[in-house]
């Protein structure tokens, strides 16, 4: 599936399930999930990629939510919790961190990328400007809090940092072009 695939069939139904004002500033809501889709599960995996061969990883879904965290701060937090559980009742899935969880790997990446806007949402900062790649990947640490970048060495945070860079630079002109 292509980025631009994932545009139309994941991310602008799911703001179409979502209060208006979050589909505002649209190609930055598109550059920053895109990108972070890129960092987190670039094939498009569903399941976290093991460290043992055959079992899950502890995230689901292509922008790799956690149960505890990813999932349980979107149906807890005061400025996403009500539009998650109206954005839940509306796919038909039970606004509850199982029952998301358990969606995640399905729904045509629908809820994924309704979890993904909301847990960008969460964020009391305003989205980073188009082009602005160091505030995209500052406002992506703050809210995704990535384990490998958190508990990696300086040399493992560089070239995290440059994956970020050539994502995203790649979704950029993916829009660009789409435009």
């Amino acid at each position: 599936m292509t980025l631009n695939e994932i545009r139309d069939q994941a991310i602008t139904p799911a703001l179409a399930l979502l209060p208006a004002l979050m589909a505002e500033k649209r190609a930055q809501v598109d550059q920053l999930m895109l990108t972070a889709h890129l960092q987190e599960a670039p094939n498009r995996e569903q399941c976290q990629l093991p460290i043992r061969p055959g079992k899950c990883g502890p995230a689901r879904g292509i922008w790799q939510f956690e149960r505890g965290g990813g999932v349980a701060g979107v149906l807890r937090h005061k400025s996403s919790r009500d539009a998650a559980i109206a954005a839940c009742r509306a796919l038909g899935i039970e606004p509850t961190v199982d029952g998301v969880f358990a969606a995640l790997p399905g729904q045509v990446d629908v809820i994924d990328a309704v979890f993904a806007r909301l847990l960008f949402w969460t964020d009391p900062l305003p989205l980073p400007e188009l082009g602005d790649v160091e505030g995209a990947w500052q406002y992506y640490l703050r809210n995704w809090r990535p384990g490998a970048y958190e508990r990696g060495t300086p040399p493992e945070r560089r070239k995290l940092r440059q994956k970020w860079g050539a994502n995203y630079a790649r979704v950029l002109e993916t829009l660009q072009v789409a435009a």
